[in-house]
């Protein structure tokens, strides 16, 4: 039996593995303090007198309900190979005692190491422990291997960053993100105070939900009270010391996931033996993978857990540092089933054969090579000279400097920051967002050029305003002229120089910077041109500047976009048909559905940004169906940053014979010159009778953002 994805590899359903599994529905993991943490586990049926490897997954996301059909995919995968796979609710979700106290907290971390123990205790257990997860799953996975607890021998990170502050849905280059801080605080709030199972907790669960409910998480007071980089995002992030991590990493991402960038970091500064892999999926394990094509993700888990957790000498370590998937042209769209493109392997990373592309910004609205690097010229592209782009509707320009004022719609064609898979996510065609940029185009290309990693933008700017930002986007820009985002970055001015210690802008100064743009694998073909857009404004990924900012790039031949070139190779063909597990309650009724809609009222100029997405699971063997609706609301007015506003909803529901919940959330975040404000209001409902309710506000100052 095998699900059409519809992609180039696709997902296969395996039933014959070396061994016969059992499953435990709910095992409990106790802790010093007395707290009990839940789980879910599946072995092979004769572990307990011919002991495996374990692999953990310790997430928040409800191993019953909520994540029980993708769990239900991989982990009998696992077993069957002879390991335990044993997914954990943290403290405070799900099944597990307790409150959540906040995001990656050191307490988490901590119950992590009781968990590893506990493992290693266990009978039916040889005491090597891997851990596998992605988004929460594998920071915690990256955040624990940093606590270097001896049970753990390797690890597998999904959709995870290395650093939480420049790297994470709270902010990205010092600016705010409007489009997920709030966005995300009001989805894990909403997590945090469902209750747990009575099932498995009986008849305390009830008293175990007011008290989540009561001492819920200040999450978005928490995110916005550190504007800088300080020690409470340094906490928990990786990159602040890469030597911590002594096992061995496999990391994964995709291109259209918001967390790609961590993957190429890692592998470029841990110290052991590593590997990566970057499709062209959304935020979501590789299998399934969406947009396609898939890659046989669950087998090389495997290799990998065999290689460091049972000792095989199966050479995964002398296999391709990094596993990559080089897009193609594509015109642009919200949603793909599948990119084009192909599979590439390079030995090691960075890739000591590199060549980077470097080009000069003109006045004229062009970009041209302007700088040698110490690359051969032959492996260079022999870019065309430039040619003039007409600038009748831009600002007056100076004989070294051109300016652009911010348009506060401009990112309305980003996308969303994170997609998950759905429909309606992706960048669309860059042309309106270009028409509130500054943009400088290529001729077009002579020949193809290919790039892998990370694009990096040096300027030096002028500012009217003491607080300004700035983002960039590298696109594809075919023949007949549509624009397609291959990748884009921003910095808040303030941060130019630490984002521990940021400084006002000094007006009508110069000031230089560097802009390292998402990492991307992309190849520009025959007859199209690249081209550099540039703003001060990139709503609502970034929260804009109190006041409309009219930013001046000085380009003086320091000026220069850099690329990542690669040399051709031929593409690497060593992959099959990915493998899943049979999910749990294949066929049964399921929805995934997601819009994105735009406006502009022309009365008053407000442009108005409203995503909806849909969730809905039956869960077996219990006979429930879960239900999760969520509207996010972003709007803003032209020539008036203040008016900035993201309204956030949220309703997650059980519902079955037994056992009846709701929980809805509504969140708005404003601001005025000096502050952020948010509001919250949380309400529950047993059966259909409301049993909770409370509304919280806080005010904090903005920090040089």
């Amino acid at each position: 039996m095998e699900p059409a994805f519809g992609n180039k590899h696709h997902m296969r359903i395996r039933d014959d593995f070396p061994h016969a599994i059992r499953e435990i529905e709910n095992a409990w993991i106790p802790t010093s303090d007395g707290a009990r943490l839940a789980a879910r586990i599946w072995m092979p049926v004769d572990a307990d007198v011919n002991p495996v490897p374990a692999v953990l997954e310790y997430i928040p996301y409800r191993k019953d309900d909520w994540t029980a059909h993708q769990d239900s995919t991989r982990h009998p995968y696992f077993a069957g190979f002879g390991y335990a796979a044993v997914r954990v609710d943290i403290r405070g979700t799900g099944d597990s005692d307790g409150v959540l106290r906040g995001e990656y907290v050191r307490s988490e971390q901590d119950d992590a190491l009781e968990v590893l123990a506990w493992l290693e205790g266990q009978p039916w257990c040889t005491g090597a422990v891997g851990m596998i997860g992605y988004s929460w799953g594998g920071f915690s996975a990256l955040q624990v291997a940093a606590r270097r607890p001896p049970q753990l021998k390797a690890i597998v990170t999904i959709d995870s960053t290395d650093d939480r502050y420049l790297d994470d849905c709270h902010y990205m280059g010092g600016c705010l993100l409007g489009s997920d801080m709030l966005k995300w605080a009001s989805t894990m709030l909403a997590y945090a105070v469902q209750p747990p199972d009575p099932r498995w907790v009986g008849d305390r669960w009830r008293e175990m939900w007011m008290r989540r409910l009561s001492e819920m998480p200040q999450l978005s007071r928490d995110w916005i009270a550190h504007q800088r980089k300080d020690a409470f995002w340094k906490h928990g992030s990786v990159a602040e010391d890469y030597t911590a991590i002594e096992c061995p990493v496999l990391a994964v991402g995709g291109w259209a996931d918001a967390y790609v960038n961590a993957v190429l970091r890692l592998l470029e500064h841990l110290e052991v033996p590593r590997a990566g892999i970057i499709g062209p999926w959304a935020h979501m394990m590789p299998t399934p993978g969406i947009p396609g094509p898939q890659v046989d993700f669950l087998q090389r888990c495997v290799a990998w857990w065999d290689r460091w957790l049972k000792g095989v000498d199966n050479g995964v370590e002398n296999g391709p540092a990094l596993l990559a998937f080089v897009q193609d042209w594509v015109t642009p769209a919200r949603t793909y089933a599948e990119r084009p493109g192909r599979w590439v392997a390079e030995r090691a990373w960075p890739a000591p054969s590199a060549s980077n592309l470097v080009m000069r910004l003109h006045e004229d609205g062009s970009l041209a090579p302007g700088i040698a690097d110490e690359a051969p010229a032959a492996s260079k592209p022999e870019f065309p000279e430039p040619e003039e782009v007409g600038r009748a509707d831009r600002p007056p320009i100076s004989p070294a400097t051109v300016f652009v004022t911010g348009a506060q719609a401009c990112g309305e064609q980003a996308g969303v920051w994170c997609p998950s898979g759905l429909t309606d996510e992706l960048a669309a065609d860059q042309g309106p967002d270009d028409e509130r940029s500054l943009v400088f185009d290529t001729r077009p290309l002579d020949r193809p050029v290919e790039i892998l990693g990370f694009p990096e933008l040096r300027l030096t700017v002028t500012s009217d305003q003491l607080l300004a930002l700035i983002a960039a986007r590298v696109e594809d820009i075919a023949p007949t002229g549509e624009s397609l985002l291959v990748s884009w970055g921003e910095l808040n001015l303030t941060h130019r120089d630490s984002h521990e210690e940021p400084a006002a802008l000094e007006t009508g100064r110069e000031h230089p910077l560097v802009i390292t743009l998402r990492a991307c694998g992309h190849r520009f073909g025959h007859g199209h041109r690249i081209r550099l857009a540039i703003s001060p404004t990139y709503w609502p990924h970034a929260w804009p500047s109190p006041q409309p900012v009219n930013l001046g790039i000085v380009l003086n031949g320091d000026s220069t976009l850099t690329l990542p070139g690669r040399s051709d190779a031929p593409p690497f063909d060593q992959i099959d048909d990915g493998e899943i597990a049979e999910p749990l309650g294949a066929g049964d009724a399921a929805a995934d559905r997601r819009s994105r809609s735009t406006s502009t009222d022309p009365s008053t100029g407000l442009h108005r940004t409203v995503e909806i997405a849909e969730h809905l699971r039956e869960i077996p063997p219990t006979g429930g169906v879960l239900r999760e609706f969520s509207e996010d609301v972003y709007s803003i007015a032209e020539d008036d940053p203040l008016s900035a506003r993201v309204e956030c909803r949220r309703e997650i529901s059980i519902d079955r014979p037994d056992w009846r919940w709701r929980i809805r959330t509504h969140s708005t975040m404003t601001c005025t010159e000096d502050a952020f404000r948010v509001t919250e209001h949380v309400a529950a409902y047993e059966d259909d009778r409301e049993v909770f309710a409370t509304t919280r506000s806080h005010e904090t100052p903005r920090d040089l953002v």
